[in-house]
Order: C-alpha cells, then structure tokens, then sequence
C-alpha cells in the first residue's frame, strides 16, 4: 500500500511530461503507424475520413438545417448552418474518438503490458495524436467548404491550436484514468460511450450556445468542450479573440486532471499483467 501511495505521490509531483519528452521519438512513430494503419489496404485511403464527416455533416444539415430549421446569427455565414456546424464537429470528434477509446486503450494493446519496458502511458498520447491529425484534415475540409459556401474564415482562426491545449491536457488526463479503469472494470467502456453521446448532444455544435435555455446554461458552461467550440467559432467565423482568462483557467484544470490522471496511472499499472 505504500508503495502504491508513494508511486502516486512522485507521479503527482512530476506529472507526466518530462517521461513523454523522453518517449517523443517513440510516441512520433506511434502516431504515424497509427494513422497508417487506419488507412492501410483501403483504395480510397484518408478520403474515406473525409467521406465519412462530409456525410454526417449533410446528414446533420439536413435535420436541423431543413427540418428544424435552425439559423446561427454569424457575420458572414447567416443562414448557413453547415460551416458552424462542421467546426464544431472536429473540435468535438478529438474529445469524442480519445475518450471513446480510452477504456480499451490497455486492454487492446496487451502484448505492450507484457514488456517490462515499454512505456505504457504513451499509449493514450498516440491516441490524441491520431486524432489531432484527422483534426487537421478537418479543417482543410472545413476552408474548402467554406469558400464553397460564401463563408469567410477569419485570420484569427490561428488561436484554435491553443484553445485545444487544455482539452488535450483534459482528455489526456481522463484517458490515463480510463485506461487503468477499464483493465480491471471491463464495464466502463459503455459507461463511456454513453457520456460521450451525451456531451455531444450538450454540447454548442448543433445549436449556438445561446439557444440554451437560460436557466440551464449555467450547466452547459460546465461542460468543457462548450468553451472551445464557442470560442474556436468565434475566431475562426466572427474573428473574435478568445476569453483569455477563461482560457487560463481551462488550462489550470485541464493540467491538474492531467496530473491526477497521470498520477492514478502509474499507482496502478503494476498490477495490469495480473489482469490480463
């Protein structure tokens, strides 16, 4: 027991980035096997991302653009409900695809617990990288929709890497903490999957934030993906500067989940072989 309280203490303190500065060359070829493999032996290769989220995004349109009838108020896109919506799309698909996969992140990779030195808390960063990358791929989609579409794309677009920071620092946090849980706790992973359908529908993306109900949009802020996709339409469709200070704050929490997270991790990674 205190072996295990002590491993959690030096976790906490140090946090997990000087152990994936160290890895970086690993993680890098991780990633890059990982978006590899996704894409390996299909004839249409990265296109069938984009398939994929352009049919949803027409799907999508149609239901609440057509049959709901629903408007957003944006200079330069009034009326138009598809380049919104597809922005909101790929900021939530990050949150949405690393936490999906977390529970399963261990337990899918088993011959890696079975290495004594292989470092498993890697595992989840190549998850957020995979998906980083479809992320990138989204918002070249996204300019080519919205000069298709009459819409502007404002300048200030370029504060969306830094608005993703600290829901990286959050989904990687929840990931470490996900993945431990779900080798022992096989269950959590349609615990997950029901949260992350959930957060989706919470979430700003097929609706503008104030189209919430005033005496529940207290809640809504609580939800951490409503501040990115709020803050990244705003840039990138009206060219507003994010809330610095909201920012700050996200960041804060974003790092002490990560840290936590982090922390649990290696407190409970000793006993991952014996489950398996």
């Amino acid at each position: 027991m205190n072996n295990r309280s002590n491993s959690l203490t030096r976790a906490l303190i140090k946090g997990p980035w000087p152990q994936l500065w160290r890895n970086r060359t690993l993680i890098v070829s991780l990633v890059r096997r990982e978006i590899e493999g996704r894409y390996r032996g299909a004839y249409g290769g990265i296109l069938w991302y984009i398939l994929n989220n352009l049919l949803l995004l027409s799907i999508y349109s149609f239901v609440f653009g057509t049959i709901f009838k629903a408007r957003w108020n944006i200079p330069g896109a009034e009326g138009n409900f598809s380049v919104p919506l597809f922005l909101g799309m790929i900021i939530f698909n990050i949150f949405g695809e690393c936490i999906s996969r977390a529970p399963v992140t261990i337990t899918g990779n088993a011959n890696y617990v079975k290495r004594v030195v292989f470092p498993l808390e890697v595992l989840p960063v190549v998850t957020i990288g995979a998906a980083l990358f479809n992320f990138v791929v989204g918002l070249l989609v996204l300019g080519c929709l919205a000069a298709i579409l009459g819409a502007q794309i404002h300048w200030q677009v370029i504060w969306l890497p830094l608005l993703l920071l600290p829901i990286v620092a959050l989904i990687l946090g929840a990931s470490w903490l996900l993945a431990s849980i779900g080798v022992y706790v096989r269950d959590v992973v349609h615990i997950v999957s029901f949260v992350v359908i959930s957060t989706m529908f919470l979430s700003p993306i097929f609706f503008p934030g104030s189209a919430f109900p005033e005496k529940f949009r207290s809640w809504m802020y609580i939800n951490p993906m409503t501040f990115p996709i709020e803050a990244g339409r705003a840039a990138a469709l009206q060219g507003l500067m994010p809330n610095l200070s909201v920012l700050a704050t996200m960041m804060a929490v974003g790092l002490i989940v990560a840290h936590l997270g982090y922390g649990w991790f290696q407190a409970t990674r000793k006993g991952f072989a014996d489950v398996l």
